[in-house]
């Protein structure tokens, strides 16, 4: 019989082996490393890549922001602007009535009536005055429920005092300042 030695060569395979299983997981590692190393790199680059689009999203909102805070303040001159406007208009458009006021004023007094105060709240006018007689009062009341630039005359107060040998009524009365229609206004131009 012949005896072969085997083991020799089962060591040689099996250090052949180990040497191929470390260099394979050493070569794994390697590329292991190499894959999360890329992984790294390719997130850091994703990373920036974002924050430089944050900044220029940051750069432009800070303009937007810029731009609405101007238009705002645009808008608030403007309506500072119409509110302006229609006060000027307003008060272009009344100009004329304190005149028309004041005429009905006097011819809307009977003789032997006077005022002593006028006083004028929006369009609400408080006459304080005096008189002969109620019937001089009542007469008054008429003749500004009449008027085309006074209406709604309220009588507050008759209070009837002797002054010397004559009586006399201090009144108070109060009426609402009206605008006629153009017509109206035409029609006393006219006259």
């Amino acid at each position: 019989m012949i005896y072969v030695n085997l083991l020799p060569w089962r060591e040689k395979r099996r250090a052949l082996r180990q040497k191929r299983f470390y260099a394979l997981a050493g070569g794994a590692a390697l590329v292991g490393i190499l894959l999360v190393f890329a992984a790294h790199l390719y997130m850091n680059a994703r990373i920036e890549h974002q924050q430089n689009r944050n900044q220029l999203l940051q750069s432009e909102i800070r303009t937007l922001d810029r731009q609405i805070a101007r238009i705002r303040e645009l808008d608030r001159q403007r309506q500072n602007l119409v509110d302006r406007i229609e006060v000027i208009q307003t008060l272009q458009a009344s100009r004329p009535e304190a005149v028309h006021l004041f005429d009905e004023l006097v011819l809307t007094l009977p003789e032997g009536t006077f005022y002593r105060e006028l006083r004028q709240e929006r369009s609400r006018l408080r006459m304080v005055g005096r008189a002969e007689s109620n019937a001089r009062i009542s007469a008054l009341m008429r003749r500004v429920d009449a008027s085309s630039w006074l209406s709604d005359s309220t009588l507050q107060i008759i209070e009837t005092r002797q002054e010397g040998r004559l009586q006399v009524r201090d009144f108070r009365l109060e009426a609402t300042q009206t605008r006629p229609s153009a017509d109206a206004e035409q029609g006393e131009g006219a006259s």
